[in-house]
């Protein structure tokens, strides 16, 4: 089982300069929804942003402690335009 915090922690070890939220969806422990702001993120593909958080989480998921992720990847301008930010 891994905390909501741990998962933010591995994160921001990855992308330092992030801004994470994380939620457990199911209580759990290993079903999490992520949000993450990065300047690292500019110029990259969706996919090529998402390749960078599962490199953060890589040893939590190859484990199974982490069994399912989704997540929405902004940069710092991106998460600005949103409505609700």
């Amino acid at each position: 089982m891994v905390s909501p915090d741990q998962v933010a922690s591995m994160i921001k070890t990855g992308l330092p300069d992030a801004e994470v939220q994380v939620q457990d969806l199911t209580g759990g422990g290993d079903h999490y929804q992520v949000v993450v702001v990065s300047a690292l993120f500019e110029g990259r593909s969706l996919v090529q942003r998402h390749q960078l958080v599962y490199r953060a989480l890589q040893q939590e998921m190859d484990s199974e402690a982490i069994h399912a992720l989704t997540m929405k990847t902004y940069t710092p301008q991106d998460w600005q335009a949103l409505p609700t930010a």
